[in-house]
Order: C-alpha cells, then sequence, then structure tokens
C-alpha cells in the first residue's frame, strides 16, 4: 500500500509521479484535470491506445512528435490522410511505429470526421462517474485498472465503429481527461481541477 509521497519540494504527491521530471510536470498539470474539445480528445484517445503495452512516459516523451506527424491530431485533418501519409508515419522515428495503432488512428479520425461537432465529447463525458459517489483514492491500491463506467464507454465507442479502445485503456483516458480524479487523498493535485 503506497500513498502519496513527498516529491523533491516536499509536497506529496502519487508515487507514481516522482520518477522523472517529466511525470512531476504531467501529474501536476495535466493528468486528471478536465479536458474538452473533439480534437482534444481525440489526441488523447490516440495516445492512450499507442501507450497501450508501453510505458507512458515513452509517449510523454514523444508527444511532440506524435502531434507533428498526426497534424495536432485535428480530426479533419487526419481524417484525410492518405496511404502515403500512412508509410511515412511509419518511417517516423519521433511515434511509435505499430502498424496496427496507425492503422486504428487514421480510422478513428476517419469515423469522427462524420460525427456532429461535439459528440465526441459528449459521449465520453456522458460516461464520467458521480464524483460524489467514488470513494477517494488514499493509496495506489485503492485505483482500479477499469471500472464498470470505462467498460461502458469501451463498449459504447466500439459500438460506434471506433478501435483500438478497450476498458483498461478506455479507464486511462478517464484519468487523463478528468472523468475521475484518481489523485491520491493527500496529494498536491487532488481535486485542482
Amino acid at each position: 500500500m503506497t500513498s502519496a509521497v513527498p516529491g523533491p519540494d516536499g509536497r506529496l504527491r502519487c508515487p507514481w509521479a516522482l520518477s522523472t521530471e517529466d511525470y512531476v510536470t504531467y501529474h501536476d498539470e495535466e493528468w486528471g484535470r478536465p479536458l474538452h474539445g473533439d480534437d482534444a480528445l481525440f489526441e488523447r484517445l490516440s495516445l492512450e491506445a499507442f501507450q497501450s503495452g508501453l510505458s507512458w512516459l515513452t509517449i510523454l516523451r514523444r508527444r511532440e512528435g506524435f502531434r507533428t506527424a498526426f497534424d495536432g491530431f485535428k480530426i479533419a485533418s487526419v481524417a484525410t490522410f492518405t496511404d502515403a501519409d500512412k508509410e511515412r508515419l511509419l518511417a517516423d522515428a519521433g511515434i511509435i511505429r505499430n502498424r496496427a495503432k496507425i492503422d486504428a488512428t487514421l480510422a478513428n479520425a476517419r469515423l469522427l470526421a462524420d460525427w456532429p461537432a461535439g459528440e465526441l465529447d459528449t459521449l465520453i463525458w456522458s460516461y464520467a462517474p458521480d464524483a460524489a459517489k467514488r470513494p477517494v483514492p488514499r493509496t495506489i491500491a485503492d485505483i482500479p485498472a477499469v471500472s464498470d463506467e470505462s467498460t461502458a464507454l469501451s463498449k459504447a465507442l466500439k459500438k460506434r465503429g471506433l478501435r483500438f479502445i478497450g476498458p483498461t485503456t478506455a479507464y486511462a483516458l478517464m484519468q487523463a481527461c478528468g472523468l475521475v480524479d484518481d489523485h491520491l487523498s493527500d496529494c498536491v493535485a487532488r481535486g485542482k481541477a
């Protein structure tokens, strides 16, 4: 049972955030903060899919490369990517060159480009659990890898045709985008949304 631990500045943080300065910044400024907007959520959805099977730090350190390669994750732009763009992505050392994940990102963009503006945001946020009914995690052991809501969100996204979004990836998305606040009870970033 690991509870919050002091960081370099002496303030208590979630233990996972202290292994690198990149994590400290991400933890303190982004993770668990509400994120809205179809393009912003498409970026997180895509990056969470690329992270599957890898360390989040690997993705975080390549995020700017991903943003450049995928034109800022603008859905309308990525939806127009051609086979030549796919080959460019497969050769881009600044990203994770996984064919299945690249294919899923391009397919998801093409699908989402046909959705009305705001629909992805509305759909994802409709699965945010009631914060008042969720216990505040005191230790890392209190944080689940999946939830009923992430399982339902995964099913809803898959039913609509999106790829590479299982319940664990959906829960990581929910954590990253602030649908849930899984900062530990004594973490300095808890409730900073």
